[in-house]
């Protein structure tokens, strides 16, 4: 019985016969000789055929001898191929897959994603993605974190203001998580070091190339801080991981897509925020778009870093639960990563005492008294980070939209497909 081969394997069984299976790419009929592109899951094969050819698109079974021709995808090609059909399409897909370039506007692309992603170029940046979690993963693991799933469906929107979705929850009140903060915080007093890989919901009313309403959040919280540098350390390891994997699993997709893997630093330079205001001559508790992308520049001509860490942001500026530089208490022990013009990490050191919480919230701590109680029982220093997963693969690829990087997105105007 002949068992399947992929087309990446096919050069191994020179003078065999074999059997391929996938998609019909493409179909080239000469006056003499026919060519049956077939696309799978590692790449193509081509088989030389006479006779009639199925439609593009349709799902192919080829049984042929695998035979050595320079000219072929792979240098190998199938002859004497026998050509069963699996399926047909019913119809055609929106723009030719087999072309190089994809000739599709994004609206086009993310109308007809389930089959428009068939495409290599479009495909490749969902390759990248699943290595950089893989990456991701594998690097936490080896610094002793542990990996935990957290409820998305909250009580209260209590962390970041009015950017929730409300939900009804069996006649009640409820809301979409819009990240895992407060749950990691928790598991600190549990593991130490805990990982998530997971999505968050903004109702996000920003209508821009940057912004989603569900995306995936790669968040990590470790215990046991000196402060927010500490945390920056294992991030830098994370980023590092990450960019390792794509190089090794998805070395395909970057080719592809013609990227250059950055260069992860040992260390990441790194600026206080007033330097980053002095340096750009500008005065507002929170860096613009524009000086994100001049302070990337800087990094790169000064450092020959594509990454840059701002570190002292205002506490105007943070979260409730951000600890204070406690030489400088109006600024933060938190920070942000810039990445080739781009904040694309935030993070920081938090307060652990349970004392600094109530001053911080006051008297009506109701809707914070489930958050409250881990530390109530004891917290070490501790702080962590999170990652926006597509706006990640968006930079790294060089996506001028992070929905190029999205499977499926949800924002203002897009709930299907």
């Amino acid at each position: 019985m002949i068992s399947r081969v992929l087309s990446a394997e096919l050069a191994e069984h020179a003078g065999q016969r074999v059997k391929v299976a996938g998609w019909v790419h493409r179909r080239r009929q000469l006056k003499s000789v026919s060519f049956l592109i077939v696309r799978d899951r590692t790449g193509l094969a081509q088989a030389v055929v006479s006779g009639d050819l199925p439609v593009e698109e349709s799902v192919v079974e080829v049984t042929g001898t695998v035979t050595v021709n320079p000219q072929a995808p792979g240098g190998v090609e199938l002859t004497t191929p026998e050509i069963t059909v699996l399926a047909e399409p019913a119809v055609a897909p929106p723009f030719d897959l087999y072309r190089p370039g994809v000739p599709a506007a994004l609206p086009t692309i993310l109308d007809h994603a389930p089959v428009a992603l068939r495409h290599p170029a479009l495909r490749a940046p969902f390759q990248i993605a699943a290595a950089g979690v893989a990456g991701f993963r594998a690097a936490l693991d080896a610094l002793g974190f542990t990996e935990i799933q957290t409820p998305k469906i909250v009580a209260s929107a209590t962390e970041s203001g009015a950017n929730v979705f409300g939900i009804d929850y069996f006649g009640g009140p409820a809301y979409l998580a819009q990240s895992p903060q407060f749950f990691k915080q928790a598991m600190v007093g549990v593991f130490e070091r805990v990982y998530e890989v997971g999505p968050v919901f903004r109702a996000e009313p920003h209508d821009t190339a940057r912004h989603l309403a569900q995306y995936t959040s790669l968040d990590a919280e470790l215990g046991f801080v000196r402060d927010h540098r500490d945390v920056m350390a294992v991030l830098r390891e994370a980023i590092a991981g990450m960019t390792e994997e794509v190089r090794r699993r998805a070395g395909q997709a970057v080719e592809t897509l013609g990227v250059t893997l950055p260069e992860v630093p040992e260390e990441i330079p790194s600026i206080h925020f007033t330097e980053a205001q002095a340096m750009t001559g500008e005065d507002e508790p929170d860096l613009s778009p524009a000086q994100e992308r001049w302070l990337s520049e800087w990094a790169l001509r000064e450092h020959g870093s594509e990454y840059l860490f701002v570190t002292g942001y205002p506490m105007v500026k943070r979260p409730f639960y951000t600890h204070p530089d406690p030489e400088r208490p109006g600024y933060s022990n938190g920070f942000d990563l810039l990445f080739k013009g781009l904040e694309l990490v935030t993070g920081g050191q938090r307060l652990h005492r349970h004392a600094d919480y109530l001053a911080v919230l006051g008297e009506d701590v109701g809707p914070y008294e489930g958050y409250l109680s881990a530390f109530a029982h004891g917290m070490p220093p501790h702080g962590g980070f999170a990652i926006g997963l597509e706006r990640w693969t968006a930079r790294l690829t060089g996506a001028a939209n992070v929905r190029s990087a999205t499977l499926f997105p949800r924002d203002l105007h897009r709930l299907a497909p």
